[in-house]
């Protein structure tokens, strides 16, 4: 791979019954992430913890019911505790980061050496994971505090553990009655170094992408990765990330969960008594992320994929749809290390995008699909409540893997060149000399938008 070739991944689980269970399936995605080299790895939107699509909490204007308080109380047990505060909806920001905050007396005395000891172990499940799988985290999650509930989204460096956290500034219509509004605060991009290439990175989640000054909020501070976790899964959400990716001139990650009817109303009417607090405690996390960990695997719940034929989709270089029918999903094999790609998808390289941009598709399914059955034709009529649609966007508005459809196993990603940012900003650089910063003045409370170097 050429110097600035950076591999990126996304994926479309829907997350299980329990929190748990996600964060387990959640190690499992990231160890097959980390087998097939992939540097960066986006989840959904509500990832951990759920999206409660559908339920109104036994809600309508001027009334509630005893069952909808009694749904409130499962989904709250069962968002994650970060060890954050409520901060006006910013958190305490890098106090929170660097481990800054007083710790909870009732935890401490355990000798774990975790200093100032919050939250559920959430926190230090995530890092851990990305430590041991050598892949940059970035995943959705409902997090609680202080009485209320955010929709999340945290980055975690294999290197450093969590290096920021920001919260949906604007939930969108009836995800006003659940979740609480973060501060624009933390719209602050982080940044990492991957095998010398500098990538600047920040999320905007769902339908925050359709709040123009949300998304120049982030181009103003030269980001060249731009990660949109979502729920929405209709075919015009593709052409908002496509067009995210040429107004920032860069790339643009985009998961959303894929989840059927069954799947779903499991985690809808979950039991209070499966909450976060079923999730071990990293009882052995160091303080330190480049320290090693002896927490045992056989403490931890083991996620277990579901056999169910599914179909996923790729588009071809003429930007033409092709759906691919697959055998049904077999379990996959344990990691080896250095494996190659399964199933290598295709190559995207036109006039404007650079031919080292591939994508690929770890489908864990055979290529030639079997003679069609009767036990097919139901599988065939399985109801979905969300058909994923995970892709890639390249700076010049291009897929370059994905749109990921109606699939909850496969990883998909592409190997890209981040200098392609650079080469779009012949053509338009939103937030600098294109944006007439001499004439219109733009400014976010609590948020400094000075431009972060490439």
């Amino acid at each position: 791979m050429a110097p600035t070739t950076i591999r990126l991944g996304t994926a479309s689980p829907g997350n299980q019954a329990t929190t748990a269970e996600t964060l387990a399936q959640l190690e499992h995605f990231a160890q097959r992430a980390g087998a097939r080299k992939i540097d960066i790895l986006l989840l959904p939107e509500a990832y951990i913890g759920g999206y409660p699509r559908g339920t109104g909490f036994g809600c309508v204007i001027g009334d509630r019911t005893n069952e909808g308080r009694e749904e409130y109380l499962r989904y709250f047990q069962n968002a994650v505790d970060l060890g954050d505060t409520v901060g006006d909806g910013a958190g305490a920001g890098e106090a929170w980061i660097k481990r800054q905050l007083p710790g909870d007396p009732l935890l401490a005395g355990h000798d774990d050496g975790i200093l100032n000891k919050r939250g559920d172990g959430t926190r230090e499940r995530l890092e851990r994971i990305a430590r041991d799988t050598g892949v940059f985290l970035v995943t959705g999650l409902i997090e609680k505090t202080g009485g209320s509930m955010y929709c999340s989204v945290v980055y975690v460096c294999p290197k450093l553990g969590m290096v920021g956290k920001r919260r949906k500034v604007m939930p969108t219509g009836s995800e006003r009655l659940v979740w609480a509004q973060g501060s624009p605060a933390t719209l602050k991009a982080v940044s990492t170094v991957i095998r010398g290439v500098r990538i600047n990175l920040a999320a905007a989640i769902c339908w925050e992408n359709y709040m123009p000054l949300v998304r120049q909020a982030l181009y103003a501070q030269n980001i060249n990765l731009y990660l949109a976790p979502t729920a929405d899964a209709r075919d015009a959400w593709l052409s908002l990330v496509r067009t995210a990716a040429i107004e920032g001139r860069c790339y643009v990650v985009s998961s959303n969960m894929c989840t059927t009817a069954k799947s779903h109303a499991s985690v809808v009417n979950r039991s209070s008594t499966t909450s976060s607090a079923e999730t071990p405690r990293e009882q052995d996390h160091p303080a330190h992320p480049s320290q090693g960990s002896t927490l045992s695997a056989a403490a931890q719940p083991q996620y277990q994929p579901h056999p169910r034929k599914r179909r996923t989709s790729i588009f071809d270089e003429n930007g033409n749809e092709i759906v691919l029918c697959n055998k049904p999903f077999q379990p996959p094999q344990p990691p080896i290390e250095d494996s190659p790609p399964r199933s290598p998808t295709f190559t995207s390289s036109t006039a404007q995008d650079t031919p080292s941009q591939t994508a690929s598709a770890d489908t864990t399914a055979a290529a030639a699909p079997p003679a069609p059955t009767a036990s097919d034709s139901k599988q065939e009529k399985v109801a979905f409540t969300s058909r994923g649609g995970s892709a890639i966007i390249s700076p010049f508005g291009n897929v370059v893997a994905g749109p990921q459809w109606e699939d909850d196993e496969g990883i998909i990603y592409a190997d890209v060149d981040f200098d392609d940012c650079v080469r779009g900003r012949l053509d338009i650089d939103t937030a600098g000399s294109y944006s007439r910063n001499d004439s219109f003045k733009f400014s976010v409370e609590g948020l400094d938008l000075t431009p972060l170097p490439y």
